[in-house]
Order: C-alpha cells, then structure tokens, then sequence
C-alpha cells in the first residue's frame, strides 16, 4: 500500500494504535477487515487533504459524525473537502465515522471514543434522544464542541447548529403545492423517514401548518417509517395509493425519492406536483427527468465553513462575535441547476 504518510499520522486520521496500521501495511494478519477499511480510508482522506496539509497555520482535527444515507453523506464530504483549502487561519483535518443506520448505543460509544481520544469538534447529525444529549454534555465537558447539523439536537449543550432552517421548509414545500394544485382536487401524501430526526419532524410540521392555512380543505396521507430507503419508500407509497386513490401529490422530507417515483409508476398514476430534498445525482436525474418538481436545497458548502469557523472561534483561533445561522432555502428546478 503505498503512501506518503507516517504511521502515526495514518494512526491519527483512522483513529486506531500504530501497531495496527503496521500490521495492515505489511498484509499481516489478526485484523478485522473492518479496520483494513478504516486505515485505507484514513490514506484516501489524506490524500484528499494534502494540498491543505501543506499549508501553514494552526491544525485542527475535527470528526463528523453522521447517520445518513450514502448520498447525503457523500455530499457533505464533498462540500467539506472542498472548503477546507481555504479556510483561515487554522488548517483543519477531517475524520468520517458515517453509517446509514446507527445503532444508538454504537453511537453513543463512537462519542465517547471520541471525547476520550480527544478531537478540536464534532460535526454531528443524529437522533434528538436523551442519551445523544448526555454524550454532547461529556463531549463539551471535554472542551470538544459540537455542532448539529442537518437536524438539531436543541435541548443539548451543543454550541451551534447549521443547515436548513427546517420549518421554513416545509412551509416552502407548502405554499410551492398549494400554488401548483390550485383548483385541482385530490389529497397530498407526505413522507417522512421515521421519527428519529427532530429535522424532519420541523419539516413536517412546518408543511401542515402552512398547507392547512393555504388550503384548509387539502387533505393528507401521511407513510413514514421508510428509513429513507428507495425499496422501503417503493412499497409503503404503493400501498398507499392502493388504499387512497385521491393521492395526486407528494412532499418527501425524508429522502427515497426514486422509490416514491416507482410506486406511481407500479400503480400507473401520475404524480402533478412532487417536492422533494437534497440535490444529489439521484435527484439531479428524477429533476431533468420531470418526475420531481421541485427540490429544497440549501449550501452544505456554507453550512461547512461556519461549523469549521464556529470550531475555530471555541479554541481561540478566531475572534468570536458572530454565530452560526440556519442557511436559506432554495427552490431548485430544471432551469436553475447548481454546478
């Protein structure tokens, strides 16, 4: 395996001894095949940092922590990694610890490896749970801070929260439907991946106090429990609109759009209006494709960059005075496609 770096520096970014990375080096065995992957991974990140690691300044070790589908994931990454080049005054090194589905107590577990490994912040996404609240207290008891992004843990010591501003939207989501199916009857179905995720439970929430003040009479079908995943999403809409033949539009705030889609398809009914979330390759397809109407984006780029800026501020390497703010919605259709 070739590389540039030291042990102890791959050590570092894979958050394991020196003595394993050796032995994964050198093709020994009695490793996990899980570690051979977290110490490859460690070298692919390095990779992707080396043009910021050989800038000067103060260095920053920073982990996000994330459950969330792969695109999510990958997108925040990407948008991560392409922001770290320029920010100043701290060079600040990132570790990934991602999983679709977390198990709670395992995640727990990974905080507190954390707080006792030592790191300078947490970028977090995860469930609003008592337990995740009492991990970022031991965290920020370690004078590591964290950031929620994406969904909120609000009750927590956490020290900022960046990304979307949820409830506003849902309310987006809202009035863009209630504009789309004016004068047209039928009922909306509203998606949502389960109820672990206070970001989507704001969504949800801004969308059916919006929806009932702009068209009272609009009724709604809710399916939840997905997961978020396309063959969950396929089944559990599919029977919904078996059960509900006045469904005629979608608001998904919890991902599976391809599944939603496939469901029309399998029941052949048309979809008039389908607003959905995150613009990823997926949903940059169904978009061109016309099967979603519109979707909710927000800048990841910036929500990275004020989390770095908000880290950077906690150990000194910035002046404080300003703090994190939820990014502003954008409606993103065909016609204004983000490069």
């Amino acid at each position: 395996m070739q590389h540039p770096y030291p042990i102890r520096e791959i050590a570092r970014q894979a958050g394991v001894s020196e003595a394993t990375v050796d032995r994964v080096l050198h093709g020994r065995p009695g490793v996990r095949a899980g570690t051979v992957l977290q110490v490859e991974q460690a070298i692919a990140d390095l990779d992707r940092q080396r043009t910021q690691l050989r800038l000067s300044g103060r260095q920053l070790m920073i982990d996000l922590v994330m459950e969330t589908p792969r695109r999510f994931s990958t997108l925040t990454r990407r948008a991560l990694e392409r922001e770290l080049p320029s920010l100043r005054p701290a060079v600040i090194r990132a570790r990934y610890h991602v999983h679709e589905r977390w198990a709670l107590p395992e995640l727990i577990e990974q905080l507190d490896r954390i707080a006792r490994k030592g790191s300078q912040g947490v970028v977090l996404k995860a469930p609003d749970t008592p337990e995740v609240a009492a991990a970022i207290e031991r965290l920020m008891a370690a004078r590591i801070p964290v950031v929620t992004m994406v969904t909120d843990v609000p009750m927590s010591r956490r020290l900022a929260y960046v990304g979307m501003d949820n409830r506003a939207a849902g309310a987006t989501a809202a009035y863009l439907t209630a504009q789309w199916l004016r004068g047209e009857r039928g009922a909306v179905l509203v998606h949502t991946s389960g109820d672990r995720f206070r970001g989507e439970e704001e969504r949800e929430m801004g969308f059916r106090a919006t929806l009932r003040g702009l068209d009272p009479a609009r009724r709604i079908v809710d399916v939840a429990n997905s997961g978020g995943d396309d063959a969950a999403c396929r089944t559990l809409v599919r029977a919904a609109l078996a059960r509900d033949r006045e469904v005629v539009a979608v608001y998904s705030s919890g991902g599976g759009n391809r599944g939603i889609v496939a469901a029309f398809d399998d029941v052949g009914r048309d979809c008039e209006v389908f607003i959905g979330h995150d613009l990823d390759a997926e949903g940059r397809e169904l978009l061109l494709a016309g099967r979603i109407s519109a979707l909710l984006h927000h800048d990841l780029g910036a929500d990275m960059r004020q989390a770095a800026e908000a880290f950077m501020v906690f150990h000194g390497a910035l002046p404080g005075g300003t703090r994190p703010r939820p990014s502003g919605v954008q409606v993103i259709t065909p016609y204004n496609l983000p490069t």
